[in-house]
C-alpha cells in the first residue's frame, strides 16, 4: 500500500526536496513537486501535465514557449500572498531565481497558453469562523482561476489554536453534490512546530506534520487540519481527477456536517487574514 503520510526529506531528488508523481502516490491525476532552485534553474518537461509554479519563500522567473514571467514571489507562506505562473502540457519550462517553489500538476487534455498570475489577483477568502476559522487563497481553483484544464490547487492558512479542513469531507464520488479528486496536502508550520492531520474512512492517516511533510488522499474523509496553539499552519492543496469537468465538489460527513450551521454565531477570528496581496508585519 503507497504510504499515505510523507514526512519531510523522504521523497526528496535534488534539488527536488519532494516529489510525488502519480505512480508513487498508486492514482492516476495528481502530482506534486517541491524544489530548491539551483545555480542556473530548474528546467522540466511538463508532458501530458499542466503545471502551476508557485513560490513558497523566494522570487525569481519561469521562462515557457518564448515568455518570461517575472514572479516577485515572498518570503515565506506567511509573509504574502504570492503571484505565480502557469504552464501548459507539452512544455519545456525553466524556473530561475533563489528559494523553495511548488510545482502543483495535473494530467490533462487541453493544451492552453502559458500566463501569469498576479497576486493582487487572487481571491482571498476567510472561511468558517471561530476554533474554525482559516484564510483559503484560492489562486487556482475555477473560479479564481478559470484558465486551467484539470488542475485545482489553493492555499489554507489556519492560525495557531483553530481547526481548519473541518468539518471532515470528501471527494471520492461522482454526483451532482460530489466530484472525484485526488488530493495532495503539502503543510509548512510557522516557528519550527507542528501540527496534525486525519483522514479515515478508506484511508486511515493520523499525522504528526511539520514543514515539508505531505499527505496523500486518494479517497475518505479528510479533516480536521489542526494548527496546535502557537504555531500558525499553512497547506497546499492539490487536486485533479477524471472527470471532464473541472469542478471542486465536496461532500461534509453527515456525523459533523452541524458544525457550519454553528458559525453564523460566531465572529471569525481576529488574526485573519495572516496574508494579503501586500505583505503584512
Amino acid at each position: 500500500m503507497t504510504k499515505r503520510h510523507i514526512p519531510a526529506g523522504t521523497a526528496a531528488d535534488r534539488p527536488c526536496t519532494l516529489v510525488v508523481t502519480p505512480e508513487s502516490a498508486g492514482w492516476e491525476h495528481t502530482a506534486l513537486t517541491v524544489v530548491e532552485i539551483p545555480p542556473g534553474g530548474h528546467a522540466f518537461d511538463t508532458g501530458d501535465f499542466e503545471t502551476i509554479v508557485l513560490p513558497l519563500a523566494g522570487s525569481g522567473a519561469v521562462v515557457c514557449d518564448g515568455e518570461r514571467f517575472e514572479l516577485q514571489g515572498r518570503r515565506s507562506v506567511f509573509t504574502r500572498v504570492t503571484d505565480f505562473a502557469y504552464v501548459p502540457r507539452d512544455a519545456h519550462a525553466t524556473v530561475m531565481g533563489e528559494g523553495r517553489f511548488a510545482l502543483a500538476s495535473a494530467r490533462c487534455e487541453r493544451r492552453l497558453a502559458p500566463r501569469y498570475g498576479p497576486a493582487e489577483e487572487v481571491p482571498v477568502e476567510l472561511r468558517g469562523a471561530g476554533p474554525a476559522s482559516r484564510q483559503v487563497n484560492n489562486f487556482g481553483t475555477p473560479d479564481g482561476f478559470p484558465h486551467a484544464d484539470r488542475l485545482i490547487a489553493c492555499e489554507v492558512l489556519t492560525p495557531g489554536g483553530c481547526w481548519s479542513s473541518y468539518p471532515p469531507h470528501k471527494h471520492d464520488e461522482q454526483t451532482a453534490t460530489e466530484s472525484v479528486l485526488e488530493e495532495i496536502y503539502y503543510f509548512e508550520v510557522a516557528g519550527d512546530g507542528m501540527a496534525y492531520q486525519r483522514v479515515y474512512g478508506g484511508t486511515d492517516v493520523l499525522a504528526e506534520v511539520r514543514s515539508g511533510d505531505a499527505v496523500l488522499i486518494p479517497h475518505g474523509w479528510h479533516g480536521p487540519s489542526m494548527a496546535v496553539p502557537g504555531y500558525n499552519l499553512y497547506y497546499l492543496n492539490v487536486m485533479a481527477g477524471p472527470s471532464p469537468e473541472r469542478a471542486w465538489r465536496i461532500c461534509d460527513d453527515p456525523a459533523h456536517a452541524w458544525i457550519r450551521d454553528t458559525w453564523p454565531g460566531q465572529d471569525v477570528d481576529p488574526r485573519l487574514p495572516l496574508t494579503s496581496a501586500q505583505e503584512l508585519p
